[in-house]
């Protein structure tokens, strides 16, 4: 039996979805608890195809993702504010030169469909290499960086690209953080507070 990860994979980007294992809105507490979930989030967000062999997914893998996820935090809650510290961007540049990130086949599956497959067992350094590589991407892109918005949501310390028409979305999710939002209007307005 399979065990359900409550990840996001709604924030529109891979390397913005790491940053949402940390915790989205609030109550929501550490994702990434060990390597069976970090292996379902591989998956889940396309890094690596599904069936592929993450056996080699440990604790010190589990802990240099943790890292890296910090990382991205603070570099792109900074960008979404101003400026990146120096430092901060030397790490994600090496991050992302760190190795070669798996390389993904076409292979026939037993249906006759085509399905992606690894070449080779993916290690971690080539997995956090793909997921810097996307920041720097994402971050360079004056167009992709532009839509970058941190979720008005009440405590809420996702950051999203936003993809929507009049690029007006307020919410990381309209279901979670906009319910909560609009809850608490009514509330306040039945109550009679402005």
């Amino acid at each position: 039996m399979a065990v359900p990860y409550d990840f996001r994979f709604d924030c529109g980007r891979i390397c913005l979805d790491l940053m949402a294992t940390a915790g989205g809105a609030p109550a929501a507490g550490e994702r990434l608890t060990g390597p069976a979930p970090l292996a379902a989030w591989l998956t889940g967000a396309g890094l690596v195809p599904p069936g592929a062999p993450l056996d080699a997914v440990d604790a010190g893998w589990v802990a240099r993702f943790r890292a890296l996820r910090e990382l991205l935090g603070r570099v792109v809650r900074a960008e979404v504010r101003g400026r990146a510290a120096a430092a901060d961007l030397a790490l994600l540049n090496a991050a992302a030169e760190g190795a070669a990130p798996p390389a993904v086949r076409a292979v026939r599956g037993p249906d006759g469909a085509l399905a992606g497959a690894l070449a080779a067992p993916p290690d971690c350094a080539g997995l956090l290499a793909a997921v810097a590589r996307d920041a720097v991407a994402l971050l360079t892109d004056p167009a992709a960086r532009g839509r970058l918005r941190q979720c008005a949501g009440d405590g809420c310390p996702l950051v999203y690209l936003d993809t929507s028409r009049g690029r007006r979305r307020r919410w990381c999710s309209s279901e979670v953080c906009g319910n909560r939002a609009r809850v608490a209007r009514h509330r306040r307005r039945t109550a009679g507070i402005p």
